[in-house]
């Protein structure tokens, strides 16, 4: 915190363009990229439904990103959507907003993202089992949440650069996703000719649509995150909406291309 003579104290802007970027795809590029893809092909049904639905997510992703941007230049306050809210409808609809948010919301998508976290370091260590010591699981999800907390309690640079390092490996391995595939596809050991049928057996049912638009923003889930740090960004008037552009062009671009190897992979 920074001692201000005309607002008292206020957030030390520690955030630089890196930093900004790295929060938002790393938040973007979380367990829902390697979760969710399972359940877009199966609600869809067929690998060219499915890449449509991640290219339709990526583009409402993209609009909103840009929405937010404008937000934070013309409201450059910390809270996200309780300061838009606050200063548009007054303190009741914030209160409730952020009370929903705070209580039930945020928490509940961290404690999915954090199993999801859990289920990826558990399985090695249980091979060929089909179902998982639900208690193994907890308790590494909770060590997880645990340990994230110290390390925010404790410094806030440490913080942004575990993040920055963090972003840096999730975008190592999808590279490393993405790459494969595509030497997969160049040596010809692809099967190339599903995508003759790529939209055979295409689900017409508007819930299975719907619950596939589902998986897909919930992958796309932290567009929006950089809003609730205003205040610790460097310069954000002046370079927020290339922060949203970087991050949010890096996740859209690599989820369609993550998909498409992964059944590149599969078959």
């Amino acid at each position: 915190m920074e001692r201000a003579s005309w607002w008292g104290l206020r957030l030390r802007r520690d955030m630089g363009l890196w930093s900004a970027v790295s929060l938002i795809a790393g938040c973007m590029i979380g367990s829902g990229i390697f979760m969710s893809p399972q359940g877009v092909l199966v609600y869809m049904g067929s690998p060219g439904a499915s890449l449509v639905v991640w290219a339709v997510c990526g583009l409402l992703t993209t609009l909103g990103a840009l929405c937010y941007a404008e937000l934070g230049t013309l409201v450059p306050e910390s809270g996200g959507e309780y300061a838009y809210i606050l200063r548009t409808f007054g303190s009741l609809p914030a209160f409730l907003v952020i009370y929903t948010f705070v209580l039930v919301s945020r928490p509940a998508a961290i404690a999915a993202v954090s199993l999801s976290f859990a289920q990826y370091v558990v399985v090695p260590f249980y091979p060929g089992c089909s179902s998982l010591p639900q208690a193994m699981l907890k308790g590494v999800a909770a060590t997880c949440l645990l340990l994230l907390l110290l390390v925010n309690c404790w410094s806030s640079r440490a913080t942004i650069m575990l993040m920055n390092v963090c972003t840096a490996a999730k975008v190592l391995s999808l590279l490393v996703i993405v790459g494969g595939g595509i030497m997969v596809l160049g040596q010809g050991c692809g099967r190339t000719e599903a995508l003759l049928t790529a939209f055979h057996n295409t689900s017409q049912q508007a819930g299975h649509i719907s619950m596939a638009f589902y998986q897909g923003m919930w992958s796309f889930d932290g567009w929006n995150s950089l809003n609730y740090v205003m205040e610790e960004l460097k310069n954000p008037n002046v370079s927020l909406c290339y922060r949203f552009g970087e991050g949010g062009v890096c996740a859209c671009v690599k989820s369609p291309n993550f998909n498409s190897s992964s059944d590149c992979y599969l078959s």
